[in-house]
This record gives C-alpha cells, sequence and structure tokens, in this order.
C-alpha cells in the first residue's frame, strides 16, 4: 500500500497480515522524516513551541504567587529549537522502528503510478524500481502555499514548514535587547518607555515578523512568536479563522491584540523585496471600501506565510461553511494520477473521494490532507487510515465519520470546538430554531495573575425544538483542547442541553463553566459569571 503521510493504515494492516509496502511522497521541497506533517512541521512542533510561549506567560505571573525569579528572563531560540527537533527526529526513528517490527517493507523513493496496480519507484541515485499492489492507498499530504501573484513571495518569504526547523532565532524584539542591560531597579522604571519605543518603526522595523494570512496556522505561528519575546503582526485579507464561528474568532484575535500582536485588516500584499540592509520591505494594498484603497509599506525581519487559497459555497466537513481553506498544496503533482484515471478536484488539486475513501479507480484510495472536503487534521487521518485497513482486510465495514470532528486552535489562548459554529447551525435550522446559551468566565488562575479574562467565553448552540439537541461547543481559555476533547464524546452520543445541566462539575475548573451555562443570547441578559 504506497504511502507517505500518514502511518497508522500501514501498521494496522501489517496486524491484521497483509502484505504492506511504503514509499514517500511525490515531489518534495524540503527533506522529513517519517511521520508525515504532524509530526514533523505541524502539531508536535507547533505544540511543543506554544508550550514555550506559555511558560512565559506564567513567569510573569510567577511573582504575584510568590516566586522570586532573578531577571531580566530572556529566551534562547536555539536552545528550544534543538529540543523540539531532537524530539522530532526521535519520532522519526521510532516510526521507522515499528514499521521494521510489523514488517511493512519501507522503501525510500519517490512514488508514480504507472497504472491501476503498479507503481514505479525512483530513489536520490536515479535508481528505479517497479511496484505491483492488489489495492494503493495515497496519503501524501500537502506543503504550504506561496502566493503567485506576490513578487518575491517566494524568495524571500518562508513558511511554517522553515519556521519549525530554524536552527538560529528568528529576530529578538527590543525589548529583550535593552532590558537585558538595565538593572533590575530599573526596569519598572523604563518598562512602559521601552514598550513604547518598541512599538515604534525606528526599532520595530528592523526585528518584527509579518504573518501573511488569519488562518488557524498563521494565528498560531504568530502567537508563538510572540509569546516568546518575539515582534509580530498578521496581515489579513477579511476575516480570521473562516470557517469556525466568527464570534469566537474575534474573541481569540482580540486577545492576541491585547496582547500585543498587530493586526493589518483588510489587507493584500503585493511585493516583497530585500533590502541592503537585509529586511524585507513589504508593500500592500488596504481595503477600506469598495471605493476607497490605500498603499502602504513597511520592513519586517521577516514575512511567514500563510494563505488559503479562496473558494466559495463548498460546506466544511458536512458542518461549517469555507471560504479560504488552509494555506497548503496538496501533494498530487507528479503522482501520474490523471493519467490512470484517478480524478482531481479542478479547483483544489485534491482527490476526490467516496464516503469509502476509494478514488475514481476502484482500487485506489486516498486518505487525509490529499483527499477532497476531508478535514485536514492528523487525528481523522488516522482514523480513516485505521478503518480502510480493516475494511480492505474484510475484518469490518465501518465507515470513517467525518461530523462532529473537534479541534483547537493553539492560539495564545486556545480556542476548541466541536460541531456547528452559530452561523451554520443559523443556516441550517434557521435564527429562530436555535438557542445559544453563553458565558463569560474568568478562569481562576487568572484572578491572583491579574490578568484580562474578557476573551474568556463559552458557547452552546442547541436546537431549539424537543429536547434540545447540542449542535455546537465552543470554548476560548486555557487548556481548551483538553476540555473539548471530553465534551466531543458526548456531542457525537447526541447531547442535549439538560444533559448538559444535569452534569456535576468539577469545581474550580474552567471545564464546569460549560455545566452552568444558563443565559440566553435571546434573552439580553448580562452572561458575566459571577462569584467562584
Amino acid at each position: 500500500q504506497p504511502s507517505w503521510d500518514k502511518k497508522w493504515p500501514f501498521w494496522t494492516m501489517s496486524n491484521l497480515q497483509r502484505e504492506v509496502q511504503c514509499l514517500p511522497r511525490g515531489l518534495c521541497r524540503t527533506a522529513w522524516g517519517l511521520g508525515g506533517t504532524c509530526v514533523n512541521v505541524g502539531c508536535i512542533p507547533k505544540k511543543l513551541m506554544h508550550q514555550a510561549a506559555l511558560l512565559g506567560v506564567a513567569m510573569d505571573d510567577a511573582g504575584k504567587f510568590g516566586w522570586s525569579i532573578p531577571g531580566p528572563v530572556s529566551h534562547d531560540w536555539s536552545t528550544l529549537a534543538q529540543a523540539v527537533q531532537n524530539y522530532v527526529k526521535s519520532l522519526n526513528w521510532g516510526h521507522r522502528v515499528q514499521l521494521q517490527n510489523r514488517k511493512v517493507k519501507y522503501f525510500n523513493t519517490r512514488g508514480s503510478l504507472l497504472d491501476r496496480h503498479t507503481v514505479r519507484g525512483l530513489d536520490a541515485k536515479g535508481t528505479e524500481m517497479t511496484l505491483t499492489a492488489r489495492n494503493i492507498v495515497i496519503a501524501t499530504g500537502g506543503r504550504p502555499r506561496y502566493p503567485t501573484h506576490v513578487p518575491g513571495a517566494r524568495e524571500f518569504g518562508i513558511t511554517s514548514d522553515d519556521l519549525f526547523w530554524l536552527k538560529e532565532s528568528p529576530g529578538k524584539t527590543c525589548v529583550s535587547r535593552l532590558l537585558i542591560w538595565l538593572p533590575g531597579s530599573v526596569l519598572l522604571v523604563f518598562r512602559h518607555v521601552v514598550v513604547h519605543l518598541c512599538s515604534s518603526d525606528l526599532f520595530r522595523s528592523s526585528q518584527s515578523w509579518l504573518v501573511v494570512g488569519a488562518s488557524y496556522v498563521g494565528l498560531e505561528c504568530a502567537g508563538l512568536l510572540a509569546g516568546i519575546g518575539l515582534d509580530a503582526s498578521v496581515m489579513v485579507r477579511s476575516v480570521a479563522l473562516r470557517g469556525f464561528d466568527q464570534q469566537m474568532a474575534r474573541l481569540v484575535t482580540g486577545h492576541m491584540e491585547a496582547c500585543g500582536t498587530r493586526f493589518h485588516w483588510g489587507c493584500v500584499p503585493t511585493s516583497i523585496e530585500k533590502l541592503p540592509s537585509g529586511l524585507l520591505q513589504v508593500k500592500w494594498t488596504e481595503v477600506r471600501s469598495d471605493l476607497e484603497r490605500v498603499e502602504r509599506e513597511d520592513t519586517f525581519s521577516s514575512v511567514l506565510w500563510a494563505i488559503g487559497e479562496r473558494e466559495v459555497g463548498r460546506e466544511r466537513w458536512g458542518e461549517e461553511v469555507a471560504v479560504d481553506k488552509m494555506g497548503r498544496v496538496p501533494e498530487t503533482t507528479g503522482l501520474n494520477l490523471p493519467q490512470v484515471g484517478v480524478q482531481l478536484h479542478p479547483d483544489t488539486g485534491k482527490i476526490v473521494v467516496a464516503t469509502d475513501e476509494r478514488t475514481t479507480v476502484s482500487n485506489v484510495y486516498a486518505i487525509g490532507d490529499v483527499a477532497e472536503g476531508r478535514p485536514e487534521l492528523t487525528p481523522t487521518a488516522v482514523k480513516a487510515g485505521k478503518l480502510l485497513a480493516r475494511r480492505l482486510a474484510g475484518q469490518s465495514n465501518q465507515l470513517m465519520d467525518y461530523h462532529s470532528v473537534p479541534t483547537t486552535v493553539f492560539t495564545p489562548l486556545e480556542y476548541g470546538c466541536v460541531g456547528l459554529s452559530e452561523e451554520s447551525a443559523e443556516s441550517r435550522y434557521g435564527k429562530d430554531n436555535i438557542e445559544v446559551y453563553h458565558a463569560f468566565y474568568k478562569p481562576l488562575e487568572f484572578t491572583i495573575a491579574e490578568r484580562d479574562a474578557s476573551h474568556c467565553y463559552v458557547k452552546v448552540v442547541c436546537d431549539r425544538a424537543g429536547v434540545q439537541r447540542v449542535l455546537g461547543l465552543h470554548f476560548t481559555g486555557p487548556s481548551a483542547g483538553e476540555v473539548i476533547q471530553g465534551f466531543a464524546v458526548s456531542v457525537r452520543c447526541g447531547l442535549t442541553y439538560a444533559q448538559l445541566r444535569d452534569t456535576v462539575g468539577i469545581h474550580p475548573t474552567c471545564a464546569e463553566e460549560l455545566t452552568k451555562i444558563h443565559i440566553t443570547k435571546r434573552s439580553g441578559l448580562d452572561a458575566t459569571v459571577t462569584g467562584c
């Protein structure tokens, strides 16, 4: 079963006593180890660097909890990067060992289809080989998207794939450089002045990052950069986190702005030029209205692309309306798919699949990011691969259910959700036929630390009729992924509002706010939680 990006299908097939063969993806631009996007340039390095950013915030809080931390505190990118990269490499090795233990044949070659049963492999030395198989699974994933209409974009910009593998610091803020030389007694006196200077073009232009795009990848990258003390700006064409609940998206970006990340709304980059100083001059158009456009420019030390491709009128995972897809290009080029009859979507280039992951060629399957209409999330690809392997082995008929797939955006204030957004619920059921329960709450951890909790919010979207089945559940706050993972099981089991309210919460936790929620938007009452 030639494939690359997702490992589990092959291990499962091996466990089911079927012969399995594995080839890497087609055209590659950067070298990865085994494990695909998630392990090498996605979930794993992202979450570890997000944790580094959270620790920085925790150190800011520590003094108010009685800890004495000698100042000034600075972050060393090289130490973080080396630790993250070492861990990723350990996972690469672990995956290869497990493939061997399960007797999966691994060929380090570039694969393409010759016919529906034959794969051609070409290694780095130009040596060619052919493999035949009853069934073929394609799981080649995707790569970041560069804009084709912006001069200098590819030459001078990088993507999240590159960010996670930078060995040297991607830049330092002027706060770090100035404060490190100030004696401790002077820090409080000059802190406001220094921060003010950092926001000025004089300092910021030589030490700042520009993230283009407000997909969850873009916001996560900007958030972790800002969290470790770097200056970050985000350029947004229209709205952030399109396809997600937009009220929640505004809370996420509002928190980021409050923490110092700059947002350029309604802006589209037009060119990037490298100056003699090594800085990047970025020009863009700010669209203020249909009749007013303003041309702007600024300089940055680095530009990171996290853009999507515009697509109108398609449902996201069968639930959410998506206009901007995540900024990754499917790795289908060079696989020779159309020539053997595998249909590609004309707009996205992804492989068209049926509910059983089957392509237009009956013995060729596609799973994960490369498949059209599938969520670009590792857990769904892993689950789909396992189920496919069992079906191919004749041990199950179960299909993958792509509805109510939970996910979390690991921004500084995390956002987790499962089910329908409020907008999608309104579109599907009608505004008068849904009930939205909500609450603004303050995590206990934020109290002594005197942190701003104005963006911590929970929302439960229900069908207004009958038992008030929960259609969607949304949460911004600490450890959002851990919170939503548990509730996702309940939502998939048909959770109702009454069952949610009948559940005893664990006190004091943020998750318990979902069991106490009782104020509806329709009522117009203040939804701020009071008391403990």
